[in-house]
């Protein structure tokens, strides 16, 4: 397991790659305030919130909801303790997709507001997916593929949690630049099909031409596994309920509900089915989220006493 989850930013997770590189873009271009946007419950914005603090930017973050006062707890509760200035929208009605047709307009007007005030905003865009943004998983893979050589290993796949498809984008292109001995594994947290597809390729090319590098990726690159989405973004299915227990009564190591956990049940699955060879080495990264968890309380059946005494 490569442990992403323990990248020290608020609580870490993956998106502290991709900030290293879009903070700096945002300092290189005078900015005052980040604005980017997610679900209430979104590890991204409170990364990016802690990233902005750190430093020394303000973070405006648009946010889903599917109710009109969501509770304050998990990712949220952070986001409000970072000092981030938060904009709600309505969550899409469509479950299969994590944002809609809102977010953008509502992202166009919280930059204009802020221009108003004589702040300097720098957009990140959803899940930091972005060519700047992918540069992380390109440094990443290159920490990566150090460490598995210093080990003397050499996985045939590496799992990860599939979502706005940047993280996919720098794998796959680090995989290609630094010969990785896996092929990246991506598990569908969310639906989008081929424009999603279209992104990581888009993500993934314009990265390689900021680095000046040959290697290109085509869509036979992309693997993306869709059959553990369940009802839709963000809602628990019982795989990834089940996977979010083994994995902490097994190990000690926490997953969240809607990336991590539905990635470890699709390696779950595709080990149960013999899709993997009981010879092979295969590689999860754990790519953060456990504050969430504490919003998914009664998905796990826990909000109540259990015994004791």
């Amino acid at each position: 397991m490569k442990r992403d989850d323990l990248t020290g930013l608020a609580f870490g997770g993956n998106k502290a790659r991709k900030l290293e590189f879009l903070i700096g873009d945002a300092l290189r271009c005078g900015a005052t305030t980040v604005i980017t946007s997610g679900a209430a419950q979104s590890n991204h914005c409170r990364m990016t919130a802690a990233a902005a603090r750190a430093a020394g930017l303000r973070a405006a973050l648009v946010l889903t909801r599917n109710e009109p006062n969501p509770v304050v707890q998990g990712n949220l509760f952070l986001d409000k303790l970072l000092g981030a200035e938060i904009h709600w929208i309505d969550e899409n009605p469509n479950p299969m997709l994590a944002i809609g047709e809102e977010e953008a307009a509502k992202i166009a007007e919280v930059s204009a507001e802020l221009q108003r005030r004589g702040e300097r905003p720098y957009v990140i865009p959803i899940g930091g997916s972005s060519p700047v943004g992918a540069l992380g998983y390109v440094t990443g893979t290159l920490e990566l593929v150090t460490q598995l050589f210093q080990q003397g290993e050499s996985p045939s796949r590496l799992y990860f949690a599939n979502g706005s498809r940047g993280t996919q984008a720098g794998l796959v292109l680090g995989a290609k630049m630094y010969s990785a001995p896996y092929r990246p594994w991506g598990i569908a947290v969310s639906g989008g099909g081929q424009e999603k597809i279209e992104r990581a390729l888009r993500v993934a090319r314009g990265t390689a031409e900021l680095l000046g590098v040959p290697s290109r990726i085509t869509e036979q690159d992309l693997i993306n596994d869709e059959g553990f989405v369940g009802p839709g973004y963000g809602i628990a299915t019982p795989g990834c309920l089940e996977a979010v227990r083994m994995l902490a009564c097994a190990e000690g190591i926490l997953l969240d509900t809607a990336y991590t956990g539905k990635a470890m049940a699709g390696m779950i699955d595709h080990i149960r089915r013999g899709e993997v060879a009981a010879s092979e080495t295969i590689l999860f990264l754990h790519t953060g989220g456990a504050p969430a968890l504490f919003a998914h309380v009664e998905d796990f059946g826990l909000s109540e006493s259990t015994g004791g005494s």
